[in-house]
């Protein structure tokens, strides 16, 4: 029973997603806002990414 937990493409969607939100994330923290506003940055960046790459990577 060797089944994997993500295919490759979802793990691929996700990473670019994560990155895309730690991007967000730092570069908000950059700009002088606090943390909290940086993390909310971040999070709302990724769950707008997931589905953009979703979609983008077929």
């Amino acid at each position: 029973m060797n089944r994997t937990l993500l295919t490759v493409r979802s793990a691929l969607v996700f990473l670019l997603a994560l990155l895309g939100g730690i991007g967000a994330a730092a570069l908000t923290a950059l700009s002088g806002a606090g943390a909290a506003e940086a993390v909310l940055c971040g999070a709302g960046a990724f769950g707008a990414a997931v589905p953009f790459f979703n979609s983008l990577i077929e």
